[in-house]
């Protein structure tokens, strides 16, 4: 099993999860975060005073897929996520060790 994090902007969770759900895809976990890459932040004027906007808003998706599901999952948030600018966000994906649906007590591929 394998664990996928996704960061990506506030505005593409809609079509993350319909190319999930499309891929066969179903349960996944959404956090709104703050944070930046490459692009660290951005310039606003308030009230006539620049200041830097350090942490920009973003969502992680985190869900838990079979070993042979993780490309179909990377490349539905890939290809749904992309808009081609800067902070579009990253995919990470690792190892689960053990998974427990808490209710029947199932474990592994079941659980998931």
């Amino acid at each position: 099993m394998k664990k996928i994090e996704a960061v990506i902007k506030p505005f593409k969770l809609e079509e993350v999860k319909e190319a999930l759900t499309e891929a066969g895809l179903a349960g996944m976990t959404v956090s709104e975060v703050k944070g930046f890459g490459r692009q660290k932040g951005h310039q606003e004027i308030y009230r006539g005073s620049e200041y830097t906007v350090d942490f920009l808003p973003k969502l992680k998706i985190e869900l838990v897929v079979n070993d042979e599901r993780v490309d179909a999952a990377v490349q539905a948030i890939l290809s749904s996520a992309k808009t081609g600018k800067i902070g579009d966000g990253k995919i990470f994906v690792v190892p689960v060790e053990r998974a427990v649906r808490i209710r029947t007590g199932e474990t592994g591929d079941e659980a998931i």
